[in-house]
């Protein structure tokens, strides 16, 4: 029993992983490019991110980023000259429905 209580007493860590060649899409769009994650344009992100950032996994599961991983999209999409097929690979602790972002790149 003693056992139990400090399992339970000691907190969980979040595993770092990676996630390949994933669509970066704005969390406003999420849901509604989902049919085709390849058309939807880096302009379009730029525009709508700022309510946040998130990768679109193959299955059609949306991860929103944390603010730094908002961040470090925004800025990505701002260097690229790509108009659309906004793939990345994300590095980051999953929890919930949300990554925290420790880095991300465009591929």
């Amino acid at each position: 029993m003693a056992a139990l209580l400090i399992a339970l007493a000691v907190p969980l860590v979040a595993a770092v992983q990676t996630w390949n060649h994933v669509t970066l899409v704005d969390a406003m769009c999420a849901a509604s490019i989902k049919g085709n994650p390849d058309g939807h344009t880096t302009e379009c992100s730029l525009r709508c991110g700022a309510d946040g950032m998130g990768l679109l996994t193959p299955d059609g599961t949306f991860l929103k980023f944390d603010a730094v991983g908002t961040k470090q999209a925004l800025a990505e999409l701002k260097a690229t000259k790509k108009k659309d097929h906004l793939r990345a690979t994300v590095v980051g602790e999953l929890s919930g429905d949300s990554i925290k972002v420790q880095s991300l790149k465009l591929d």
